[in-house]
């Protein structure tokens, strides 16, 4: 996945998406040519399920959830649980080309959802909050994204000395 230029005036909907892209498409490249043992090396004792790999598999499963079982009202499969609140978070030795895959795919399989409804589309799955609407969560992963960018740009250059934009 590649950083596009998002566009300086489009309609809400398609700016969204693109701010979403353009984040999603930084985790690809904060992710490039990072050693496979590296990716799986926690670094902070506070949270030692905290690795890029990590990262990338919590990303992962927030975008499914989010679309596939909030939003489009499909089964809860997120694999967290009382016992373990942050499974999604236990890469467990999955290659990080796996879940950078899986993670692509899901992106994309968003986008065509994303693209065939209103934004104010509300989703079929309430929380405790209310109900959200397409525009709210396009929004919120925007947000999720750029803070998990974050954490692995942090993480790169503890593990390698590589930083990035």
């Amino acid at each position: 996945m590649e950083r596009i230029e998002v566009p300086n005036a489009a309609d809400e909907g398609t700016m969204l998406i693109a701010w979403l892209d353009w984040h999603r498409a930084t985790v690809f490249a904060k992710a490039e040519g990072l050693a496979e043992d590296l990716a799986h090396r926690p670094l902070l004792a506070s949270s030692p399920v905290m690795t890029v790999a990590g990262l990338v598999s919590h990303l992962y499963w927030v975008e499914r959830g989010w679309f596939e079982h909030i939003l489009l009202g499909g089964p809860d499969e997120q694999p967290w649980t009382e016992e373990d609140p942050d499974k999604d978070f236990r890469a467990d030795g999955t290659p990080l080309a796996e879940l950078l895959a899986a993670y692509e795919r899901q992106c994309a399989r968003n986008n065509e959802v994303a693209r065939s409804l209103s934004l104010d589309t509300e989703a079929k799955v309430e929380r405790s909050y209310g109900r959200v609407t397409l525009r709210w969560l396009l929004l919120h992963l925007i947000e999720e994204t750029a803070r998990h960018n974050g954490h692995i740009d942090i993480l790169r250059e503890m593990l390698d000395g590589v930083t990035g934009e």
